[in-house]
């Protein structure tokens, strides 16, 4: 491989690749529709951007600003992480200093905070304070994963924009073109095998195929599963098939090599199994069944219990089962 071809390779594709304007963001056209209408007019309400991680949130709003202000944007544009910097103080400080500051030529400023629904109450109550002082001259663009965890206050003085899981398509055809940028081999398993191990996130399929590319001259799908951390939906489905017939000493087996041998979380198996449900040769009321026990294994995970427990508890019920 060429310096030149090493060089492309060390930079960070998601990066590289991020859409510079509204209209190169894919998968969610209806949104893209709207978001375009604002910036046409010149007249941005504050927006609320709820959905999953990878799904476009960030892109469109750096997209708005790109838009908006040309390359000057970074000048009237203040990311802030809201996961980093919970406190109070954040919105007094920070927020208010830049939106007290001074510019030209510009109607408002733009405030985008990240993962907003990790501010604390008392830090959204005083956002909603700020956005009010502050109306005249900032617009907020605020991203959050659950939007039930933003105050009805800071929603109601919102545009609220809800962006789902992205498509197979939209994803397949993002990472089939940067396959053909980077010059990469890329076989239809291991194009299948990213479009699985990322789920609707974008992010997670860019940075999966970039790993894979530098164990190896051609992504299939061994490599992807190898370096993604991923379960291959065979072998979670193998698993919880064996509990279902009874057989809890096979699936705990194949539970050790997944936690052990693989090193795959166990929230992560969780994520697999919820998705592979409904392809299980079970009657539906059993589905239900099972569903409901995966929900409950979830929440106690969440909540710090511990993982293998919690899984092994799961499928000895499931083995229990009529």
């Amino acid at each position: 491989m060429s310096e030149v071809e090493r060089s492309g390779r060390e930079e960070v594709w998601i990066e590289k690749y991020r859409p510079q304007t509204l209209s190169d963001v894919v998968g969610h056209e209806t949104i893209v529709e709207r978001l375009q209408s604002y910036v046409d007019r010149n007249d941005l309400s504050h927006m609320l951007f709820a959905g999953p991680a990878g799904t476009g949130k960030t892109t469109s709003a750096t997209a708005i600003a790109r838009e908006l202000y040309g390359d000057d944007w970074q000048e009237h544009f203040l990311e802030l992480n809201a996961s980093d910097e919970r406190g109070i103080d954040v919105v007094r400080d920070r927020i208010k200093s830049f939106a007290r500051t001074s510019f030209g030529g510009v109607d408002y400023r733009i405030i985008f905070l990240d993962e907003a629904d990790a501010l604390t109450s008392d830090a959204q109550s005083a956002l909603r304070r700020t956005m009010e002082q502050f109306s005249n001259n900032v617009r907020f663009i605020m991203s959050c994963n659950y939007s039930s965890q933003i105050i009805d206050p800071i929603q109601s003085r919102c545009a609220v924009f809800r962006f789902s899981p992205l498509g197979d398509e939209a994803v397949e055809a993002e990472i089939r073109h940067i396959a053909d940028e980077e010059g990469i081999e890329l076989t239809d398993d291991g194009v299948d095998a990213l479009v699985y191990a990322a789920g609707g996130d974008m992010r997670k399929a860019i940075n999966g195929l970039q790993a894979a590319s530098v164990s190896g001259d051609v992504v299939d799908e061994e490599a992807v599963f190898a370096i993604t951390s991923t379960a291959r939906p065979e072998v979670i489905q193998g698993m919880v098939q064996d509990a279902i017939d009874g057989d809890f000493t096979a699936a705990r087996s194949q539970l050790d090599d997944l936690i052990t041998d693989e090193g795959i979380a166990g929230g992560d198996i969780i994520d697999q199994l919820h998705r592979s449900i409904w392809e299980f040769d079970v009657p539906d009321e059993q589905a239900v069944r099972i569903l409901d026990r995966v929900g409950e294994t979830d929440y106690r995970i969440t909540e710090g219990a511990n993982e293998r427990i919690q899984l092994e508890a799961m499928l000895a019920s499931l083995s229990l089962d009529d």
